[in-house]
């Protein structure tokens, strides 16, 4: 999946800050006192990380399968515009 180990690393750290985010959001549903807006930025932020990582791993395949080495059916100027409108999308 990830090209390099860093890529792998940094993708795996951003899977173990949602896991976290999620751990957050149970500990708060499991709670009889915790407030449905706390509840609610708890999932918010879960959500982020989750779109954050989606966007991050798109990237990745459009930058190393679509615009790879001259057998890219997209031009670079086209493959940047589709990250951009997936970035925009995902937020």
């Amino acid at each position: 999946m990830s090209h390099t180990k860093t890529a792998q690393i940094k993708l795996l750290n951003r899977v173990k800050r949602i896991r976290g985010q999620m751990d957050s959001v149970e500990r708060a549903l499991s709670s009889e006192d915790t407030d449905c807006a706390d509840v609610l930025m708890l999932l918010a932020a879960a959500r982020g990380g989750i779109n954050g990582l989606m966007a991050e791993v798109l990237e990745d395949h459009i930058r190393m399968h679509l615009l790879k080495d001259g057998h890219a059916p997209l031009t670079p100027e086209l493959g940047e515009d589709l990250i951009d409108l997936v970035r925009a999308y995902l937020k």
